[in-house]
């Protein structure tokens, strides 16, 4: 844009006589970069509502937006974390009551919880948690919107609205919509990557050697995945400054420059450790998911993503706008900009576009692992540098005629090569080739008004007696300007033109309005069109209501803990006991440990999303086993629905169980020989309470004979379809491998004749185990309950993360908790110190000598120590160097 504008308000700056004189003025500057940071947050906040309502989603509009994760995983996590930070769980930091029969809270905690932004939960009703989700989610991204356009000033002068013009465009880029805004943790990254870009100009200038390393911090502690990934961007865009900024023309200023940087990312986090080393010794206990094979997407995509209205987890999410896509398309040709800025910023943006598509780079973009599901998370990063090559085309005035057309050509054969991708949308042509007439307009504008602006104007496309345009001084390069530049500086005060005329000065700001019109328009119809695709092609979650406040009712009046566990059942969403109390066994997690899932699911519980998602089971024999004496059940009143929260009737059921330390007999349980779910069950329970016959196959039939009365039940993990007993409904299974595997179900009562038939209807191939049927008595279970009661724990106390109980006197065998065995529990008998605690059939165990009366088992998060030890020495490091900052600064 032309500086018109930007001199006017120059002008009234300097009348108050705080900048005014021969020295450099360090508050205009300062007070620029306030005003874009401010339009660049307000209208990131307007625009991302703005895209809401057009979608029809809630908070403006009746739609769940809950897909995928946002539904099952990060909803449940926040309404958790809400009733956490009000003291409203049986939990603490370390481990999570609630989840999984006890999981490792802090690294969930570092894994999705651990933004400062997230706070924000505590301030919003229980009901009203989607809302706070939402605020959460606004704010995260209106963040990044001003950190970008904060940081675009800081690297170099030009017109504050532009500048927050584009830093609204990464703020709304298609990463946001497409990936950030249902994976709010995320988004963490996206406003890191500002923030560490303007750490790495106070290392290269040598500023702020405190802040730099706390700024660090913050980014690895609110998300330390994406802010890895934040992290190798802004290396890339230090690497620019360092070869292109006249401050580090030397090799050894880029030398200091670098290793000033480097210091700042290795305390910042080495003071994030104790969080991030939980949650990486975490991911290294977690189920582990099936090996992944990268695979480029196609370039047609590729290039289609830069477009807006396009929606994939297949392609990288690119769109930036396309008013600065081609800004950003005429960086190589504007010889206005210096050419080794030129060279260097197109450098990067080709580079980083070619390592989206190469496995090793790849590989380095996501920490050596290829994840699962969407592959191209680090696409924000390519965002932002596409609108620093934008900015610096534009920071110095409208690109002319020959770069514009050249951009122009590019972004033109850039749309033609995507016309065939499937991601194109109907939307998409359109709304670009609005956005396009609109920057059109936009530029002659400028480019008018530019010809009408006084020839002594400061801040013009203006160049050298060498033919190119040296790089404006950013504010730190004014303070360590020499007494020349400052001489300068005030001659050009001095030469400062009169006000302009007033169509002179419309000119300009009619062409930012434009501007900010196209980028705009173009960012409502992007958000809205990606929302409705996801909620068409993908996984949904209802919105909260009645069902699950209902739910949460019940199990608020029948919680018992830690007398006996209360299971809430099945409440659509997914999380249930995160989201409405309890302490069940569901829990969605990255985290979910292997022992939990393979425990759970040998048992014969389900799991989803490659078992990390592991979900309750409605069976007496493992509802005995972990201790769950009440349970609740619920009758939905009507289908689930994307427009209105669900409502059932929800009732519960309370039995008598064994409590939640119990004692068996030996270290290795006697039971049944076999591998299917039945023996297991009986195994760690001690006693044979199922009939488990040889089952005939015949066809889409299976025949066996039990005991009368007994209650049939059906387990085949990998099998879907439908099973029905002779008599009785038909009973859904969804077993999908790797990703789902279905959970052990009840079909039915066994007739007077003993006669067992059941009736497969498969989807595919019926993939059944050995022994599918159990047939389940009733009488035994009783039996085996009420030993188990007897010569278990009399009494069980629970803290935060601590298990305590007494034993009857004399106990010998095992103790055991009725909690997985993951990694960081620690038991004693009596006054016995702590020590790892063993394992029995996947559960946490104490041996007993008979002398013992009580057990005490604690857990701690795996490397919580190591992160702690790490974080002082960071710690000790950042005072030191402040110590030697101030010292210099003194000499």
């Amino acid at each position: 844009m032309p500086p018109v504008a930007e001199t006017v308000l120059d002008e009234v700056e300097a009348e108050g006589g705080e900048d005014a004189g021969p020295g450099p003025r360090t508050g205009a500057p300062a007070r620029r970069g306030a005003r874009a940071a401010g339009a660049a947050a307000l209208l990131t906040a307007v625009l991302f509502c703005l895209a809401t309502a057009l979608s029809r989603s809630h908070p403006f509009g009746p739609v769940t937006r809950n897909v995928v994760d946002l539904g099952q995983q990060y909803l449940p996590y926040h309404a958790y974390w809400r009733s956490f930070l009000r003291g409203e769980t049986h939990g603490d930091a370390f481990l999570n009551w609630n989840s999984g029969f006890g999981a490792n809270f802090l690294g969930d905690v570092g894994t999705y919880l651990s933004s400062p932004v997230d706070l924000l939960v505590v301030f919003f009703p229980a009901d009203r948690i989607e809302l706070a989700l939402y605020v959460v989610t606004a704010v995260k991204i209106t963040a990044a919107g001003a950190a970008m356009a904060a940081l675009l000033l800081r690297l170099r002068p030009g017109p504050w609205p532009v500048a927050a013009a584009l830093g609204t465009a990464y703020a709304l880029s298609g990463w946001t919509f497409n990936f950030g805004s249902t994976v709010p943790m995320w988004l963490d990254g996206l406003a890191a990557f500002p923030l560490l870009c303007l750490v790495g100009e106070w290392a290269r200038t040598g500023r702020r050697p405190v802040l730099g390393p706390l700024v660090v911090a913050l980014a690895w502690i609110a998300n330390f995945y994406t802010a890895y990934m934040a992290t190798l961007g802004a290396a890339v865009v230090l690497a620019v400054r360092l070869l292109t900024a006249e401050e580090t023309a030397t090799v050894r200023r880029r030398l200091a420059g670098a290793l000033r940087a480097a210091r700042s990312v290795l305390v910042g986090v080495g003071l994030a450790a104790p969080l991030v080393a939980v949650v990486f010794l975490g991911t290294k206990t977690a189920d582990p998911t099936p090996e992944v094979t990268f695979a480029p997407a196609a370039w047609t995509d590729v290039l289609a993503r830069f477009l807006p209205a396009t929606a994939s987890t297949a392609s990288p999410a690119l769109f930036i706008g396309t008013p600065a896509l081609l800004l950003a398309l005429t960086l190589p040709f504007n010889r206005a900009v210096a050419p080794r800025v030129r060279a260097a910023l197109t450098a990067a943006v080709v580079l980083v576009t070619l390592s989206l598509q190469w496995e090793p780079t790849h590989l380095l973009w996501h920490a050596g692992a290829s994840p699962n599901g969407v592959p191209y998370r680090q696409a924000f990063v390519l965002c932002g540098l596409l609108l620093i090559a934008a900015w610096f085309s534009v920071a110095g005035g409208v690109p002319r005629p020959a770069a514009l057309l050249a951009g122009g050509a590019l972004l033109g054969g850039l749309a033609w090569a995507a016309r065939g991708s499937v991601d194109i949308d109907r939307w998409t042509f359109p709304a670009s080739g609005a956005a396009v007439l609109l920057a059109l307009i936009a530029a002659l504008l400028a480019l008018a008004a530019a010809r009408r602006e006084p020839s002594g104007a400061v801040g013009g496309n203006h160049r050298d007696s060498t033919g190119t345009a040296p790089e404006a001084p950013t504010g730190d390069n004014r303070e360590n300007s020499t007494a020349t530049a400052r001489q300068d500086s005030a001659r050009t005060a001095l030469k400062a033109p009169a006000r302009p005329a007033r169509p002179a000065r419309l000119l300009p700001v009619l062409a930012v309005l434009l501007l900010v019109a196209a980028q705009a328009g173009e960012a409502a119809v992007t958000g809205k069109r990606i929302e409705e695709q996801q909620r068409a092609e993908v996984a949904w979650s209802p919105r909260t209501g009645p069902w699950h406040e209902a739910a949460a009712r019940e199990v608020a009046r029948a919680d018992a803990w830690p007398r006996h566990r209360t299971d809430p059942g099945e409440v659509p969403g997914g999380n249930d006991v995160l989201l409405v109390g309890g302490q069940g066994a569901d829990h969605y997690s990255s985290l979910t440990s292997e022992t939990t899932s393979r425990t759970l699911v040998s048992l014969g519980f389900g799991a989803y999303a490659k078992g990390r998602h592991p979900v309750t089971l409605d069976n007496p024999v493992t509802d005995a086993l972990f201790s769950v004496g009440t349970r609740m059940r619920s009758e939905p009143a009507e289908p689930v629905r994307q427009d209105a929260p669900p409502r059932a009737t929800v009732t519960a059921t309370t039995v008598p169980v064994p409590p939640l330390v119990t004692v068996r007999p030996s270290a290795r349980p006697a039971g049944p020989s076999g591998d299917s779910a039945f023996a297991r069950q009986e195994r760690l329970l001690g006693a044979s309470v199922y009939e488990l016959p040889a089952p005939r196959r015949t066809g889409r039939a299976l025949a066996a004979h039990c005991p009368a009365g007994s209650e049939v039940w059906f387990w085949a993990p990998e099998y879907r379809g439908t099973a029905t007993l002779a008599g009785q409904r038909p009973v859904r299974f969804d077993g999908k491998p790797p990703a789902v595997s279905a959970a052990m179900g009840a079909l039915g009562t066994v007739p007077a004749s003993g006669e067992v038939r059941i009736a497969l209807d498969p989807e595919g191939r019926a993939r059944l185990p050995r022994e599918p049927v159990g047939c389940l008595v009733r009488a035994r279970l009783d039996t085996a309950v009420d030993r188990l009661t007897a010569t278990g724990a009399t009494r069980v106390r629970t803290t935060g993360h601590t298990v305590t109980a007494a034993l009857p006197p004399g106990s010998t065998g095992v103790a055991v908790l009725a909690v997985p065995r993951i990694s960081g529990w620690s038991c004693a008998a009596g006054d016995a110190d702590l020590r790892p605690a063993r394992a029995y059939e996947g559960l946490v165990a104490v041996p007993l000598d008979g002398r013992a009366d009580t057990v005490h088992c604690s857990f701690r998060p795996p490397g919580l120590r190591l992160g702690g030890a790490v974080g002082a020495a960071a710690l000790l490091a950042l005072a030191a160097t402040g110590v030697l900052h101030r010292r210099r600064s003194r000499g």
